[in-house]
């Protein structure tokens, strides 16, 4: 009997049964290192397109902020060509933007006794645009006084269906919420820049 499962034991460990686990192992060996590599391939992949991700954020934003400045510049020359203008004559300019830009009737009604309305304006949909220019130096702000004349005449004197301000200045924060709170359109400098290059929108829009 013990002579028996030894010869047994001795079938089970031939030749050929060793050449099987060899190849067994060697195959695992094999897929392991695949795998192994099959990962590093996958980091290598997954890191160069994040790099690549990361260039073409990177150009983006660059070829935004090149945009941003040549807008920019084309605003503030556009807004230094008014600061050399007198109040009427930048009246006058105002009118032209508004008949450049589609509105009818567009005229500058300035003067002693304008209740606050420098140029009237017909604009293409048909509402009636009311405008009262500031032309200030950029270091004097236009201030919640100059608003509330004006709204206190723009809607019920002169009948606007959009009432605005325009200057080459800024507005203070009264003024704005003086502004928002009674439906004034604002156009700062930085605005008019834009409207005058074409490159934003007219007060109406």
């Amino acid at each position: 009997m013990a002579r028996q499962a030894q010869q047994r034991t001795q079938q089970t460990t031939t030749p050929a049964g060793c050449a099987f686990t060899a190849i067994g192992l060697l195959v695992g060996a094999i897929a392991l290192i695949m795998w192994v590599d099959g990962l590093t391939v996958g980091a290598v992949l997954i890191l160069g397109l994040y790099v690549a991700g990361l260039i073409g954020y990177s150009g983006h934003r660059t070829r935004q902020e090149a945009e941003r400045r040549r807008l920019h510049a084309i605003q503030s020359t556009e807004v230094a060509r008014y600061h050399v203008m007198n109040p009427r004559d930048f009246e006058q300019a105002i009118a032209y933007l508004c008949q450049r830009d589609g509105c009818r009737d567009a005229r500058v009604v300035g003067g002693a006794g304008d209740l606050g309305a420098d140029v009237i304006a017909t604009a293409p949909d048909g509402r009636r645009v009311v405008i009262q220019c500031k032309r200030y130096g950029p270091t004097t702000k236009v201030g919640s006084p100059d608003l509330q004349r004006f709204g206190g005449t723009c809607y019920t004197v002169h009948g606007a269906h959009v009432a605005t301000v325009v200057t080459t200045s800024v507005f203070t924060r009264p003024a704005a919420e003086y502004a928002r709170q009674h439906r004034i359109r604002l156009f700062d400098s930085a605005a008019l820049g834009a409207w005058a290059s074409r490159t934003g929108p007219a007060p109406w829009m």
